[in-house]
């Protein structure tokens, strides 16, 4: 009978390891022992010399800054179908940062979205019970405050968004799969990116970046190279779910407007024009008028856009909807949407006036509107 290769292989194999755990040494698993037994000293170590001033800048960054971020815990509370018990559990981890010197900690509402509470762990080990403060879920932010003992870490200091480039180094800092303070760095991709979750809410002018982030990295800062606050890391595309060299972060414009509002009122209230809108029936009707923009359904009595004379859709007693106004820009920048339109707003204060360009009928017209606080 011929033999089986991988059976005759497999059972020298074994008479390989059998004599080395006898002892056999080398020379059992059929080699020719080289030389006799001796001590053999290590090879000598090449001097690396100094390191470039890049890899010294990014050194000296992460450790100037890594104190400042924090890795969070959620817990969930859950119930005991036998014994009727309330109890918490471990819900998920995230990033987040030192925001001020009162123990504000920033990270992404995502984070500690249906989460019963959380406990913020600092870089030198120390853990601290966090409250909620307040949330607005159209940014994915989050705000929460720890009461430190002792010496308190430094916030991470804050840089603009606005005049960021393509192709500008920066780094992020967070606790991706928890494996707590990791580094990474890339470039700003792109700027003025949408993207819209599950839940259908579209977050406008994130920034793009090649920087590696994953699940953990959520709510970590975004830095540029003087160590400066840029965004808020908060999403990745993948198909995959793992990390394929496209991510997303709040800019930190966004940030520095939306966050003192939730220190000092638990809640963001965004500037508003006063008038009904719907993004599906605005789709069929700009559709079928063969245009860009936004329908004024209704105008609010009372409302900013009442005063600066915006006129809403007329209903028919049959069904059929005459337009009225339709915004096609905010201060000369296109709008598209709905939610366009609502992001571009985010941009201007409460009592700041906007200049709308309006189509009416057939004429296209300029209005002023001052901007009154949305519900």
């Amino acid at each position: 009978m011929k033999p089986n290769h991988k059976s005759v292989f497999r059972h020298q194999l074994r008479n390989a390891a059998a004599a080395l755990l006898l002892g056999g040494g080398v020379a059992a698993c059929g080699f020719q022992a080289a030389s006799a037994a001796q001590d053999v000293a290590p090879r000598p170590v090449s001097a690396r010399g100094e390191l470039s001033q890049e890899e010294k800048a990014t050194v000296e960054l992460f450790e100037r800054s890594k104190n400042s971020v924090v890795y969070i815990s959620t817990l969930q509370r859950v119930m005991d179908p036998w014994t009727r018990n309330v109890f918490s559990i471990p819900r998920g981890t995230g990033s987040g940062f030192i925001w001020d010197d009162a123990g504000h900690v920033v990270t992404n509402y995502h984070v500690v979205e249906g989460a019963s509470g959380a406990t913020v762990k600092l870089a030198d080990g120390r853990d601290y019970k966090a409250a909620l403060v307040g949330v607005s879920k159209a940014h994915d932010l989050a705000v929460l405050k720890i009461s430190v003992e002792g010496v308190a870490p430094p916030p991470v200091p804050l840089g603009v968004s606005h005049d960021l480039k393509v192709g500008q180094k920066v780094f992020a800092i967070g606790n991706p799969f928890g494996l707590d303070w990791s580094l990474t760095t890339g470039i700003v991709s792109a700027l003025d990116r949408s993207l819209t979750e599950e839940t259908g809410v579209t977050i406008e002018h994130l920034i793009q970046t090649d920087a590696a982030i994953n699940p953990g990295n959520s709510g970590g800062p975004l830095l540029d190279s003087a160590g400066r606050l840029i965004g808020i890391n908060t999403a990745i595309y993948s198909p995959s779910g793992a990390f394929s060299g496209v991510g997303f972060a709040v800019p930190v414009d966004t940030v520095n407007r939306v966050v003192p509002q939730l220190i000092g009122r638990g809640q963001y209230i965004r500037p508003a024009l006063g008038i009904a809108v719907d993004e599906g029936l605005n789709q069929r009707a700009v559709q079928r008028l063969g245009i860009t923009g936004v329908l004024v359904l209704k105008v609010n009595p009372g409302s900013a856009a009442e005063a600066a004379g915006l006129k809403g859709a007329t209903l028919l007693p049959d069904g059929r909807l005459i337009p009225g106004d339709i915004i096609l820009a905010v201060e000369g920048r296109p709008v598209d949407s709905v939610g366009k339109l609502s992001a571009l707003l985010d941009d201007y204060r409460i009592g700041q006036k906007v200049r709308l360009s309006v189509r009416r009928g057939d004429t296209e017209m300029d209005v002023a509107v001052e901007l009154q606080a949305g519900s």
